[in-house]
């Protein structure tokens, strides 16, 4: 099976701090020039919780309006105080047009609830959603809400779901849960980039890690030659220099995903509603090595850069 890349897309913002849909366009070009085979569209790289409830729609509809079918787009919908609220939200987001509607884990029970209330919950959204194709998303946000192997087994019985964002960030886990899924439509993504090789060679279905907000060729790269024996000399140091970057990424996310790509030549603006301190330029430095890593790594693996699209 091929591996993909999906990335969790960020969302650009006009001197207003409003949605730049054209910007969006343009960052979609991008990715489908690195070679992106999906899109996670409102999600937490996307600023979710810092955009209303009708920005959230306009969004993930513009982005499977301009996607138009060349790869599949899914997107968080479990919104709302009550669980028919969800339900509501979930219908709303899926007539936009996306191939799945993703539930945040931390969504569906309190951080001190135990899993029989969560899994009631879900039932509960499975009953109210008809035939809608769900996913589940460990967001970190608001609490992160780490399945174990039993519960997705069991929520997996339930045959609604096709999806699953996976953030435990520990190998063993992902073997466990691998482990327990016997669906072939059932795609899992692992979100933490150090985890890719082992995740991808246990049978992932490929990767969806913010660091593809910052170079999305390699991370395509990784996931069309991770298990090719072949390549094993240049995924091994590949994997050591994404896990070498990882944390340096994260600070001031997603304000630093959005610097790195005008180092790029992609013009999105240093605008965000969920980070409003500017970078520092201990940061834009740091920024700037990675930047500078990342033209060696494309050297060495003979990757050819994806040009900004006002470039093409």
């Amino acid at each position: 099976m091929q591996k993909k890349f999906v990335p969790v897309m960020i969302t650009p913002f006009n001197l207003k701090a409003r949605i730049d849909l054209g910007m969006v366009e343009q960052l979609i070009d991008f990715y489908l020039k690195a070679g992106v085979k999906g899109f996670f569209a409102n999600c937490l790289s996307s600023e979710m919780y810092s955009i209303s409830e009708d920005e959230r729609l306009e969004l993930t509809r513009h982005v499977v309006n301009y996607v138009n079918g060349r790869v599949p787009v899914v997107a968080t919908g479990s919104f709302g105080l009550t669980i028919q609220d969800k339900a509501q939200f979930i219908r709303n987001i899926h007539d936009t047009g996306v191939d799945a509607v993703i539930m945040i884990t931390g969504h569906f029970a309190n951080v001190d609830e135990p899993d029989a209330v969560l899994i009631d919950r879900f039932h509960q959204m499975f009953d109210l959603t008809g035939d809608i194709p769900l996913g589940l998303y460990e967001c970190p946000a608001p609490y992160k809400r780490v399945l174990s192997a039993g519960v997705l087994k069991t929520l997996l019985d339930s045959n609604r779901l096709i999806y699953h964002k996976d953030t435990s960030c520990e190998v063993d886990s992902v073997r466990e849960k691998m482990a327990v899924i016997d669906n072939p439509k059932f795609e899992f993504y692992d979100a933490h980039t150090p985890n890719a090789v082992d995740s991808l060679r246990m049978g992932a279905a490929g990767m969806s890690s913010i660091s593809g907000n910052f170079y999305p060729e390699i991370l395509v790269w990784l996931c069309n030659n991770a298990a090719d024996p072949s390549k094993a000399e240049e995924v091994a140091w590949i994997q050591e220099e994404l896990r070498r970057v990882d944390p340096l990424i994260h600070i001031a996310y997603p304000m630093s995903a959005k610097y790195f790509l005008q180092l790029r030549g992609i013009p999105v603006r240093t605008i965000s509603r969920a980070h409003v301190l500017e970078l520092t330029p201990q940061q834009k430095e740091v920024l700037q090595g990675i930047q500078r890593d990342f033209r060696g790594w494309c050297e060495r693996l003979g990757i050819r850069e994806a040009a900004p699209s006002h470039a093409l």
